[in-house]
């Protein structure tokens, strides 16, 4: 069952975005035209990566295509985060929560909606963003691969498992099998990802990584994602498993990256990559000339 939930915002102050005029395809409809000679992969990632979680949610609209637009538009981050569930049909959509009710003007869990009820869905900006936020649509996988695959770095968490051999099929439809990691918090999920040939990213809570024995995963696990709050020691030994790319998250402040840094860990997840892009790290050694940028 979807319910509405009420606005006190009028009505007729909710402008709706067009996802269909965001689009840019080429003549096949599936690779952008700003591709050139080829899509951005791993290959192209700095020493130290910068990650806009959730599209950068302290600054846009989490999980909206304005907000992922602005954060490729705005620089400060090399890599775009987002979540992704499917509904009722199997369409693979651009959403954190297993309801509508936090981010959307309606209620109701978004496994019971199809394509066609999708595109009645309207998100609702939190009033404390900055800036100027219009209501939109959620955009589905495809949009989002459409319009930013190869552009930039693509960060997909699986928040439904169950998605993962359609949502694998989109991406190597599109020639991007380098150029989007594919997040999950299950290593048995990491190894499938691995095996369809796709970067496979696995983030672990401050708790798991108590007892995680991390090495377990590094035939199969590109980046390991750590919580910016665990322990030093548990930080890192991740830092030391032999895993190719060790990122923390989420990270708000300066302070935050700062340390992550310090223990090892080569990129950061934030919600805010604008505001650390302002403060220069102060972490001791090579690392000490990187920029939030």
């Amino acid at each position: 069952m979807v319910m509405w939930i009420a606005s006190s915002a009028p009505a007729a102050l909710v402008s709706v975005v067009s996802l269909a005029a965001m689009t840019l395809t080429g003549h096949g409809g599936s690779h952008p035209l700003e591709w050139g000679d080829g899509p951005l992969t791993v290959d192209s990632l700095p020493r130290v990566t910068y990650v806009a979680h959730r599209g950068g949610a302290r600054e846009v609209p989490e999980n909206s295509m304005s907000g992922l637009m602005a954060a490729y538009r705005r620089g400060t981050a090399q890599v775009l985060d987002f979540d992704t569930r499917v509904l009722r049909d199997g369409t693979p959509v651009v959403f954190h929560d297993a309801t509508l009710n936090r981010t959307t003007f309606l209620g109701g869990e978004v496994r019971k909606l199809d394509a066609e009820e999708w595109k009645g869905v309207r998100l609702r900006p939190r009033d404390r963003l900055p800036g100027s936020w219009r209501s939109e649509r959620p955009p589905t996988v495809e949009e989002v691969l459409d319009r930013l695959g190869g552009r930039i770095l693509l960060m997909l968490e699986l928040k439904d498992p169950a998605g993962l051999e359609r949502v694998a099929g989109m991406i190597r439809a599109r020639g991007l099998t380098r150029s989007v990691f594919v997040n999950t918090n299950d290593p048995r999920v990491a190894d499938r990802v691995h095996r369809l040939g796709l970067p496979a990213q696995l983030w672990r809570s401050a708790e798991q990584m108590r007892t995680d024995r991390p090495e377990r995963w590094r035939s199969f696990v590109d980046v390991l994602d750590v919580d910016v709050r665990a322990r030093d020691a548990d930080v890192r030994r991740a830092v030391r498993s032999g895993i190719p790319r060790v990122w923390a998250h989420t990270v708000v402040t300066p302070a935050q990256r700062d340390r992550a840094l310090a223990l090892g860990c080569d990129g950061v997840l934030t919600d805010a990559p604008g505001r650390l892009a302002r403060y220069r790290t102060r972490v001791p050694g090579p690392v000490s000339s990187v920029t939030g940028r």
